[in-house]
C-alpha cells in the first residue's frame, strides 16, 4: 500500500476500515477522546481475532491528537451520518493535511458534490461508501464530484484495490444505488410488521429462507443501526415508519446498544 493511510472516526465503519487496511501497511486512526480511542483499540483487535489475520495489532495507530495524522497521504473521514458534522471535520482536515493528499468520505447517502466543496480540496476528494461489517463486504461505492482530477480517481480505484475489494463508480444521487433501492425495502418489511403484527424473528426467517436473503430487512436494519437509517430514509425522501421513529426514541438502536427490533443482550458500550 503506497498511500499513508489515516481514518478519521472510531465506530464500527472507522474500526472495520482500519483493520482492513491493516492487512496492507500501517494505519492511523484519529479518535476524538481518548475513551473513544480505547473502545477503538478494542473493537479493531477483536475484527482482526475474528478474522484470524496474522497481523500485529501494532500496525493500527490510535491517536487523539489530529496533529499525529498531517502527514497523510489519503485520509477517510467515518464519523457520524450527518452533513454539517461531516462537513466541519472535512474541513478541518483540510486545513491541516498536505496540498497532495486526498480526502474520502464514509457518508452512505449524503451528497458527494457539497461535501467535497464545503472541504475545501474538491479536487482531491471521493465518495468511498464502505460497508458494514468492512471485512466481509467486498462493495466499494465510488462517487467522484465534478472536480475530482484524474489523478483522485487513479488513486481511489488504487486504494479500493489494495484493500481487496471491488469499486463501482455510482451517481452522486441521495443514497447512491444500494441505499436507494435497499431503504424502501427494509422499511416496507417494518410497516409489514405495524401493520400484522407479526414477530420480528418471523419476518426475517421468511426473507432469509424465501428469497435466499443472507439476513432478514429488520435484522439488517439493527446492524445498520436505526438512527442511522431513519438518517439515510430522510436524505433519500423516503418515510421513517413511525416504529422506528420509536424505538429510536426509547433509545433501541439495534446492536450498537443491545436492542432494536431484536434484542442482543446487554448495552453494548456506544462509540
Amino acid at each position: 500500500m503506497s498511500e499513508r493511510v489515516a481514518i478519521a472516526g472510531s465506530g464500527a465503519i472507522a474500526c472495520g476500515l482500519a483493520a482492513t487496511a491493516a492487512h496492507h501497511g500501517p494505519v492511523r486512526l484519529l479518535a476524538r477522546s481518548h475513551d473513544s480511542a480505547q473502545r477503538a483499540r478494542e473493537q479493531v483487535e477483536k475484527a482482526l481475532r475474528k478474522a484470524h489475520a496474522q497481523v500485529d495489532p501494532a500496525h493500527v495507530s490510535v491517536v487523539t491528537d489530529a496533529q499525529e495524522i498531517a502527514d497523510a497521504s489519503f485520509v477517510v473521514e467515518a464519523v457520524v451520518e450527518d452533513h454539517d458534522v461531516k462537513a466541519t471535520l472535512l474541513s478541518s482536515l483540510h486545513e491541516l493535511l498536505g496540498h497532495g493528499a486526498v480526502l474520502a468520505t464514509t457518508t452512505s447517502s449524503l451528497s458527494i458534490e457539497r461535501l467535497a466543496r464545503e472541504s475545501g480540496r474538491a479536487d482531491r476528494f471521493v465518495g468511498l461508501h464502505v460497508f458494514n461489517p468492512v471485512a466481509k463486504m467486498k462493495l466499494v461505492e465510488l462517487v467522484f464530484p465534478p472536480a475530482a482530477t484524474a489523478e483522485t480517481r487513479a488513486r481511489a480505484l488504487q486504494l479500493c484495490e489494495a484493500f481487496e475489494k471491488t469499486p463501482v463508480e455510482v451517481p452522486d444521487v441521495p443514497g447512491f444505488v444500494v441505499n436507494r433501492l435497499l431503504f424502501p425495502y427494509l422499511f416496507s418489511a417494518v410497516r409489514l410488521l405495524e401493520e400484522t403484527g407479526m414477530d420480528a424473528v418471523d419476518v426475517d426467517t421468511c426473507m432469509r429462507l424465501g428469497a435466499g436473503h443472507p439476513m432478514g430487512p429488520l435484522a439488517l436494519l439493527d446492524l445498520v443501526g436505526l438512527d442511522v437509517a431513519a438518517a439515510i430514509g430522510r436524505t433519500i425522501g423516503e418515510q421513517v415508519p413511525a416504529r422506528v421513529e420509536q424505538l429510536i426514541a426509547q433509545d433501541a438502536l439495534g446492536r450498537k446498544s443491545g436492542r432494536g427490533f431484536h434484542d442482543y443482550g446487554p448495552r453494548k458500550a456506544r462509540s
